[in-house]
């Protein structure tokens, strides 16, 4: 007869539920798309499974006011789709991102179905404290190896915009626009906004 295994006390987490998935470093595709529906920051890197915590309200703040402005922008001169965080984005093999934001332009999109997208033509990471170190060094090389035109890095405490364009395979900087300064598009001609409205 077949031992039980030993519940947790209550109060305790119930530790006994993680030998029902992979380890870090074993996660494949098939393991992070049949994980159920959430609202929360769920991302697939290189085997990783990787929950970040849940935003500031500053993060918030600038994430809103950026998408409200894009989204116009692209549907006034219907660009293409844009979409806000949580959205699988699939990068490539076993790497599946959430970008804060993400724009594919008409184009690409095919690339969208409705469970997720492919790789898109602009993302957008807003800095928390979380996940600052990820969005500059991890996310910036995956998204430049996934060959994404442009990537905008926003920091809603030094109230500064940096954008970032791929020119031969490798993202060289475009501008860093901090307070008072109106940021700039390359990839979305006529596209910019003012940091202080972002940050506002």
């Amino acid at each position: 007869m077949a031992q039980a295994v030993e519940t947790s006390v209550i109060g305790q987490p119930t530790k006994e539920i993680s030998r029902l998935f992979p380890n870090q470093g074993e996660w494949t595709e098939a393991d992070y798309f049949s994980l159920p529906e959430t609202n929360q920051i769920v991302e697939l890197s290189e085997g990783r499974l990787i929950i970040s915590p849940s935003p500031t309200s500053k993060h918030q703040k600038a994430l809103g006011n950026l998408f409200v402005t894009l989204k116009i922008y692209i549907q006034s001169k219907k660009l293409g789709e844009a979409v806000m965080s949580p959205m699988d984005t699939r990068l490539y093999e076993g790497v599946v991102r959430q970008p804060d934001i993400a724009f594919m332009s008409n184009k690409h999109l095919s690339r969208i179905t409705d469970r997720m997208w492919g790789v898109p033509d602009l993302v957008v990471e807003v800095l928390s404290k979380g996940t600052a170190k990820e969005d500059k060094e991890e996310k910036y090389h995956q998204y430049q190896r996934a060959g994404i035109p442009e990537y905008w890095i926003v920091d809603p405490i030094r109230k500064s915009i940096i954008i970032y364009t791929l020119e031969n395979g490798v993202y060289e900087l475009l501008g860093k626009w901090v307070a008072g300064e109106i940021a700039k598009s390359k990839l979305l001609d006529g596209f910019e906004v003012s940091t202080d409205d972002i940050m506002a």
